[in-house]
């Protein structure tokens, strides 16, 4: 095989599809877009959501409640998560992504008391819960909000 012959593979390619060039194109004349009306337009068809005067379904459902526009979104993580560090390690987002614990920040790093850490530890979070700052200084571990 040579470099003037390589083609793309069946059907990995999509032709233009020209529209209003010939009645021979199957898509001459109005285009493919039939005769008249809204959908024929420059610029017709409906909005998003809009079902043809029937009260459309965002509508029709019951709002509950209060969604809070800034609402910080943090990644929890146990204590038991930490233990496959190595003692005497410094724990931070950076080392949590790498290791592949965490995938995204968010708006921060909370550490939950939930398990038993075995390891002393420096932990650098945004926010600790009041259990897991006591088990992490039971462990010989210090924390630091960042």
């Amino acid at each position: 095989m040579k470099l003037h012959e390589l083609k793309p593979a069946e059907g990995s390619r999509k032709v233009r599809n020209r529209v209003g060039r010939g009645i021979g194109s199957g898509n001459g004349k109005t285009s493919g877009k039939g005769h008249k009306g809204q959908n024929a337009r420059s610029g017709g068809g409906v909005r998003p959501g809009f079902e043809g005067g029937q009260n459309p379904l965002y509508r029709r459902l019951p709002k509950r409640g209060f969604t809070n526009p800034t609402r910080k979104e943090f990644t929890v993580i146990n204590l038991e998560t930490l233990n496959r560090f190595d003692a005497g390690t410094e724990v931070t987002p950076e080392l949590l992504i790498e290791s592949g614990t965490v995938k995204n920040v968010r708006n921060g790093i909370k550490i939950l008391g939930n398990g038993k850490l075995e390891k002393n530890l420096t932990v650098k979070a945004h926010k600790f819960s009041a259990s897991a700052v006591e088990a992490i200084e039971a462990a010989g571990g210090k924390t630091e909000v960042i």
